[in-house]
């Protein structure tokens, strides 16, 4: 692995989001002096936070997986997270709903789910779910270790034994033929394969390999933080504020000085501060344009399509939404090709309805309910423009208010309190390339070592981190890039991955 060169011993991390919080703990596990630069107020970055007439709304991730990486973290600093957040797993994990009026729950113990998926599609996928839970975990085993929490140096890392267990597993096949290789029903492969879509790819295109992100979602466990998702990112700021780090938050990076190929300031609206390395976390396109490069590719990067989000509180809920419900559209190559290729609207949507007061009722006013609504949609250099999602984006709620109604929560129009509508047109005025907040895409020629890479040729002590490099999207994978950003500095691997993921330790009281 390559590290930078150099004297280290001062790190400025610019960006407080989960890669940069997760990158400053464990550069200071590894005794180096950290300084992190947030603009926002708060930190969090995606995962942020709205406070609107006593309901607390996340901004971000809604989904918490793999928490063993914010265990690591945090004993990055000798500091134990059970300490810091009290994590509640989620039984069911989702709940499904599809148009023809069935539904199903979403365990991640294998008795539970075998026992569900008899009840609602017979004996025949319950064997083929056996032999699809052993896949996916054999799937993980071969590609965290090699391919996801590794820093590539160029694409010979791949040749490694791993690599023949990945395409024997058939991981460089296609997502959704792999899936309807252990389950008939077409539900029921609805369920494995739609997190295709946290990826940017269609299932019908992406590698059977990123069947590892319902091995997350549906194997190792979902978990909600009390408190809501903004503690998590809370949380890692206390950590580190404790450990010695130097946190300033509400300040803006204008340019970085630096004298040959070695950054030697980091400059804000407030103040020079002189370092020996620096890590990026913002969007690619701000840290390149803040570093002075812009490194070339043959093909011009792709990003994943975005999303409308609808938050809401209510003086009521509906007792059939769980902590999360996805509700699918009765259309599914429609609706990526239109997310993907078209550009246009989902026609016949599929949404995610997030209810974090399921779990955490301290979310809202006594009495009173959040609901987080998500509709995947085309990102801006494909579908609108923000200009265009100015006047669409209310047209568009009340359409998906409309279809919320149509789909059984009826009154859902009338229960509303407060809300806030989030479109293209805010993720860009947020500073996301193409106005998605799930970053580029997760296709082949942008995915290991392929992918945009966290050191950045020409500049000799600054190192990327965030869903833009690698090894990508979601919340587990940021915090692995945090840390491998981290290793590049230090030259020390930290705390790696353990072999199968366990259950984080919570908290006295800590209920499903």
């Amino acid at each position: 692995m390559k590290r930078i060169t150099g004297p280290t011993d001062h790190v400025v991390v610019v960006g407080a989001g989960l890669a940069g919080l997760s990158a400053t703990l464990h550069l200071l596990g590894a005794g180096r002096t950290v300084t992190l630069v947030e603009r926002d107020p708060l930190p969090g970055g995606r995962a942020g936070l709205i406070e609107r007439d006593g309901y607390r709304f996340d901004t971000g991730p809604t989904v918490l997986t793999m928490p063993h990486l914010l265990e690591e973290a945090f004993a990055a600093v000798g500091r134990k997270m059970s300490d810091r957040l009290t994590l509640h797993p989620l039984h069911p994990a989702y709940h499904a709903r599809f148009a023809d009026g069935s539904s199903l729950d979403v365990h991640t113990d294998a008795q539970a789910m075998e026992a569900e998926i008899e009840r609602f599609a017979g004996d025949r996928d319950v064997a083929g779910y056996r032999r699809l839970r052993r896949w996916l975990h054999d799937l993980y085993q071969a590609q965290m270790g090699r391919f996801i929490d590794t820093n590539f140096d160029s694409p010979l890392s791949l040749l490694h034994p791993d690599l023949a267990r990945l395409a024997a597993l058939g991981g460089f096949g296609r997502l959704q033929p792999a899936i309807g290789r252990f389950i008939t029903d077409e539900r029921l492969q609805r369920l494995f394969s739609f997190q295709a879509l946290y990826a940017g790819v269609p299932p019908a295109r992406a590698l059977a390999a990123y069947a590892v992100i319902a091995y997350m979602d549906t194997i190792a466990g979902v978990y909600f933080p009390e408190g809501g998702m903004h503690a998590v990112p809370a949380a890692l700021s206390a950590a580190a504020a404790e450990a010695g780090a130097t946190l300033h938050y509400g300040q803006s990076v204008t340019h970085l000085e630096r004298r040959g190929d070695r950054i030697t300031a980091v400059v804000t609206d407030r103040q020079r501060i002189a370092c020996d390395a620096v890590v990026m976390t913002p969007e690619l396109p701000v840290s390149y344009r803040l570093l002075g490069t812009h490194p070339r590719r043959p093909i011009a990067l792709r990003h994943s399509p975005s999303a409308v989000v609808l938050h809401v509180g209510t003086d009521r809920t509906w007792p059939d939404l769980a902590h999360h419900t996805i509700s699918f559209g009765a259309a599914w190559k429609q609706t990526f090709h239109e997310l993907t290729r078209t550009g246009r609207l989902m026609s016949d949507p599929s949404l995610l309805v997030t209810r974090p007061t399921a779990t955490d009722p301290g979310l809202a006013p006594p009495g009173k309910h959040t609901h987080y609504v998500l509709a995947p949609c085309p990102n801006t250099r494909l579908g609108p423009s923000p200009a265009t999602w100015n006047d669409l984006g209310p047209r568009y709620r009340d359409t998906l208010l409309r279809e919320l109604e149509r789909r059984g929560l009826t009154g859902f129009t009338d229960a509303i309190d407060t809300e806030v509508l989030v479109t293209p047109a805010d993720w860009t005025a947020q500073g996301h390339a193409a106005g998605t907040p799930f970053s580029v895409a997760h296709t082949f020629p942008q995915t290991g070592p392929f992918r945009p890479r966290n050191l950045v040729r020409g500049t000799a002590n600054a190192v990327l981190a965030g869903c833009g490099t690698t090894p990508g999207v979601g919340v587990p994978t940021v915090l692995i890039s945090g840390r491998l950003a981290a290793a590049r500095i230090t030259g020390l691997p930290g705390t790696r991955h353990r072999t199968t993921p366990g259950t984080p330790t919570a908290r006295k009281g800590s209920t499903a």
